[in-house]
C-alpha cells in the first residue's frame, strides 16, 4: 500500500469530537450570535467598574494620598486602623440605623399604595403618576425640598402638624429627617414593582375565594400576601443594599456636613471625608472595601434564601 493511499484513508477517517472541540464549538457560536452585542457593554464595564475595583484594593494596602506621591505599601494597617476607629462603627450605625428605620416603611408603604392604585376605578393613571413622580427626581433636589419643608418656623410639615420641632438641628430627630425625605423619595419604585405584582395575582383566585365566603381580610392574607412573598423578597433586598450606601440626601439636607453632633454621617460619607478630605485615599479605599463586603454579604445572603426556597419549593 503506497503512502498516499494511507494519507488519504487517514483524511477521509471521522475525525473524533472531544469534549473540549465541543465546547469551543459552543462558546464559539454563542459569541457569534450575541458576542459582538455585549462586547461594547463589556469593555465599558471593564473600563469603568472592574478596573477602579482593582485599583482602589491595590490602594487599600498603600498610605496612598490625594496627590499620589510617596506611596508606600503598608499591607494590613489601613484594615487594622479601621477596625479600631470608632468613628468607622459610628458612621456604619449610622447606616445600620437609618436601613432598620426606612426598609420597613418602604416595604409597608408601597404595598398600600399599590393596593390603592390597584383598586381604583377612576383616574388610575393619575394615582400611578402621584406615586411614582417623586422617584424621578434628582437626590440633590428631593434633599433640598425637604430641608425647606422640614423648617422650624416657615416649614410646611411643622405649620400642617402644629409643632414647631426643628428637625434638622436637633440629634434626635435629625436622622429622622433623612427617613421621611427617603421614604417620600423611593417609595414609588418599590410601589412600581408591588403593582406590576398584583396585576399578576389570577383574578380568579378571588372570585372562588369569595364565593366561599371569604372577607377583604381573608383574601388579603390567604391569597395577596403569599402571592406578592416572592417580590416582598425582592424589595427587601433592593433596599437594604440601596439603604446601606445612603449618602447623596443626606448631605445636601445638611449642607454636606455630618449633621447635629454628627448624628447624620453615613458610611459613605465617611469615605468621602476620608479621601477628599483628609486626602487619606488609601485608609478611605479600606473603608469602602468594609463596606463593600457588608454588602456583599448581604447580597450573597439574599441568593442563597432564594436558591435554598427554590429547592425547598420542589
Amino acid at each position: 500500500m503506497s503512502s498516499t493511499t494511507v494519507a488519504t484513508g487517514a483524511a477521509l477517517r471521522p475525525r473524533t469530537t472531544t469534549a473540549t472541540d465541543s465546547a469551543r464549538v459552543r462558546w464559539g457560536r454563542r459569541f457569534q450570535h450575541g458576542g459582538w452585542f455585549v462586547a461594547p457593554f463589556l469593555l465599558l464595564y471593564a473600563l469603568f467598574v472592574i478596573l477602579p475595583v482593582v485599583r482602589g484594593l491595590y490602594l487599600s494596602f498603600t498610605d496612598a494620598n490625594i496627590s499620589g506621591d510617596h506611596t508606600r505599601f503598608v499591607g494590613l494597617a489601613n484594615y487594622r486602623e479601621a477596625l479600631h476607629d470608632p468613628l468607622v462603627w459610628d458612621a456604619l450605625w449610622h447606616s445600620v440605623r437609618f436601613t432598620l428605620e426606612v426598609v420597613p416603611c418602604i416595604v409597608v408603604v408601597a404595598l398600600l399604595m399599590a393596593l390603592i392604585a390597584h383598586h381604583v376605578t377612576h383616574l388610575k393613571w393619575l394615582w400611578r403618576l402621584c406615586f411614582f413622580a417623586p422617584f424621578l427626581l434628582p437626590s440633590a433636589v428631593v434633599g433640598n425640598l425637604w430641608k425647606w419643608l422640614l423648617q422650624p418656623t416657615n416649614g410646611m410639615i411643622n405649620h400642617l402638624l402644629g409643632l414647631n420641632t426643628p428637625w434638622l438641628t436637633q440629634k434626635s430627630t435629625a436622622l429622622l429627617a433623612v427617613v421621611i425625605a427617603t421614604l417620600w423619595w423611593t417609595v414609588g419604585f418599590s410601589f412600581l414593582l408591588y403593582l406590576a405584582a398584583l396585576q399578576n395575582i389570577p383574578q380568579h383566585l378571588y372570585e372562588a375565594a369569595e364565593l366561599d365566603g371569604a372577607g377583604p381580610f381573608q383574601r388579603m392574607r390567604h391569597i395577596t400576601v403569599p402571592n406578592l412573598r416572592a417580590i416582598t423578597g425582592l424589595v427587601l433586598a433592593l433596599q437594604v443594599l440601596a439603604s446601606l450606601q445612603v449618602f447623596d440626601q443626606a448631605v445636601v439636607m445638611y449642607d454636606f456636613g455630618p449633621g447635629p453632633e454628627e448624628s447624620t454621617r453615613t458610611f459613605v460619607q465617611y469615605t468621602l471625608e476620608q479621601g477628599f478630605t483628609s486626602y487619606r485615599v488609601g485608609y478611605a479605599s479600606a473603608i469602602s472595601f468594609v463596606l463593600f463586603v457588608i454588602v456583599a454579604t448581604v447580597a450573597l445572603a439574599r441568593m442563597w434564601l432564594l436558591r435554598h426556597r427554590e429547592e425547598t419549593a420542589r
